[in-house]
């Protein structure tokens, strides 16, 4: 049987570390895209009619205040 060198040893330690950093590497990133797909919401229409929020009344103003002549 053929004797290992010690600098084969510690390539094989050094890949297999870097591996293993990978893979908590990707798990950790999946987490995270999970994470912030679950917790997305969007404010309905009602909602922002509910603060005070409406698309038709921001559009009036802006356009109302730029079509006044000087």
């Amino acid at each position: 049987m053929a004797r290992k060198s010690r600098t084969g040893v510690l390539k094989r330690q050094r890949e297999m570390k870097k591996a293993e950093k990978a893979a908590l590497k990707r798990e950790k990133r999946d987490l995270r895209s999970e994470q912030e797909s679950d917790g997305a919401q969007v404010a309905t229409a009602e909602d922002l009619a509910g603060y005070g929020f409406s698309g038709d009344d921001g559009d009036e103003r802006a356009g109302g205040a730029r079509s006044r002549p000087r």
